[in-house]
């Protein structure tokens, strides 16, 4: 895949990743992180400016992920209805991200980015929802692409010459990705655990209050009758 894309960007440039990870925005399976690395290598080969091809990767993921969104949140549900989507999020996907969207809040925007076959889901679910407002989805999936974007494009630009290198490094930085992803889970679901602990254990305490004022009220009230 590394050598088709590269071979493709070496003929036609900057145009050429940028409608690629448009695509890749609109769930068609070519890796979105091979395609920014593809862009790279063609740099080190000086075929063209690294620092401008980090910018058409990250217009290019922002595009293809913002239109998704968009579709989402102009056609809502009735967007399920169209085959390429339907194929792309059967209902079991569907509920799945819903799922998450009700546990993890817009979160999930921001972790989108980084996980491979789910981005387009999310984001059009994101949209679709009608509770993240497109700024909120900038914010999250920008910052977001702001740390991966470049990760990637100046990595193919510094293995250019060593592909062997170059892919070893790619798998290393992917798995270290879902190994902090998998240790930010966990930490969140942690903290998330003793933050629901502590309010259940704050509103027993309400509520035991508001037993024993009623309890003092009912005895002072008997008082009063005897």
């Amino acid at each position: 895949m590394l050598a088709l894309l590269e071979n493709f960007f070496i003929q036609f440039g900057y145009v050429a990743v940028f409608f690629v990870l448009v695509l890749c925005g609109f769930g068609v399976p070519i890796p979105e992180d091979i395609t920014l690395v593809a862009g790279g290598v063609i740099s080190g080969l000086h075929y063209t400016n690294v620092h401008i091809m980090a910018i058409v990767g990250f217009g290019g993921v922002m595009v293809g992920d913002g239109i998704m969104f968009l579709l989402g949140k102009f056609y809502g549900e009735r967007i399920l209805r169209f085959k390429p989507v339907a194929r792309l999020m059967p209902p079991k996907r569907y509920a799945q991200v819903r799922q998450k969207f009700d546990r993890y809040g817009n979160r999930v925007l921001f972790v989108a980015r980084f996980l491979p076959g789910l981005r387009s889901p999310i984001f059009l679910t994101a949209g679709m929802s009608g509770k993240i407002s497109f700024w909120q989805w900038l914010m999250m999936d920008g910052f977001a692409a702001l740390i991966s974007v470049p990760v990637w494009v100046y990595l193919g630009n510094y293995g250019a010459e060593n592909k062997d290198w170059l892919m070893q490094q790619v798998h290393r930085f992917q798995h270290g990705l879902y190994i902090v992803l998998i240790l930010g889970a966990v930490a969140f679901a942690r903290y998330w655990w003793k933050r629901r602990q502590a309010l259940l254990a704050r509103k027993m305490a309400l509520l035991e209050k508001r037993r024993q004022r009623r309890l003092a009220r009912q005895a002072k009230a008997s008082e009063t009758q005897q």
